[in-house]
């Protein structure tokens, strides 16, 4: 726990305290208890905001290639031929993923900033109404009274502050949230060709093709699992059971291509 965590967790601790002194009646224990127990969890911070772009490029960089690579040796080529075609897939996965990652974060910023623009346009040419958007948004969250018109007073003052309220309840629109286009980029196609590493690395050695298939199934159901389990530093669900589920996705995928390249062998 960071000294700023400790340091909240020891004010809580005080506050329960104070706070059942001051009811007049015997301390709850059992929440006392449970206060002192609870540990701070801070919430994440930097880029969580990239996260999906992390779990999306390292997961599908991991499955699309092993999935390319069994429904390959079903089909009976080589370790050579196996190689070639599992880094020629990395890296055309990774530049398509960060192409349609830039095009579609940059389409999603723009629409953003166009909402904005709007707003702007509105907060100028029709104040009163934004201003009454904004009192009935705030009155549905059980906001009343003069509690309400103080509120609206002070928010309506200042042209940014309503202008983020209006953002923020209308739209969902949190700076913390925007995402720059370039770093989406970058981030999802670093993370592919990561996950694309450990299906494809055993053939690089001289052994036999199903030797390193099956080094080849061990590293990527190892690494799905891994990524399945630790983004629940974040999610905060059981790393176990995370790991797990990112694992049986990759296998029944890996299963399904494997039969098809046993049975373009049979076919053709």
């Amino acid at each position: 726990m960071s000294e700023e965590a400790e340091k909240i967790k020891e004010k809580n601790d005080g506050l329960v305290l104070k706070g059942s002194a001051n009811l007049g009646a015997p301390m709850d224990e059992e929440l006392v208890a449970r206060a002192k127990e609870t540990e701070f969890k801070e919430h994440m911070s930097g880029n969580r905001e990239y996260m999906r772009d992390m779990i999306l490029g390292s997961n599908d960089g991991l499955v699309s290639i092993f999935l390319l690579i069994a429904g390959i040796v079903g089909g009976g080529l080589q370790s050579k031929e196996i190689l070639i075609a599992g880094v020629a897939a990395a890296v055309a996965g990774a530049i398509s993923m960060m192409a349609g990652e830039y095009l579609s974060t940059k389409s999603q910023e723009e629409v953003y900033d166009a909402e904005i623009a709007v707003e702007r346009e509105h907060m100028k040419y029709f104040r009163d109404h934004e201003v009454q958007e904004a009192r009935d948004m705030l009155k549905e969250l059980g906001i009343e009274g003069e509690l309400l018109d103080q509120v609206i007073e002070q928010v309506a003052a200042d042209d940014e502050r309503l202008m983020k309220l209006m953002l923020t309840m209308e739209f969902g629109i949190l700076e913390i949230n925007r995402r720059s286009p370039l770093k989406a980029t970058i981030m999802i196609g670093f993370m592919f060709f990561l996950g694309s590493i450990p299906p494809i690395f055993p053939f690089v050695f001289p052994i036999e093709v199903y030797t390193a298939f099956a080094f080849s199934a061990v590293l990527s159901a190892l690494s799905l699992f891994i990524v399945g389990a630790v983004k629940t530093k974040v999610t905060l669900k059981n790393p176990w059971y995370s790991g797990l589920e990112n694992f049986a996705i990759g296998a029944v995928g890996a299963i399904v291509s494997y039969v098809i390249g046993l049975s373009y062998g049979v076919i053709f």
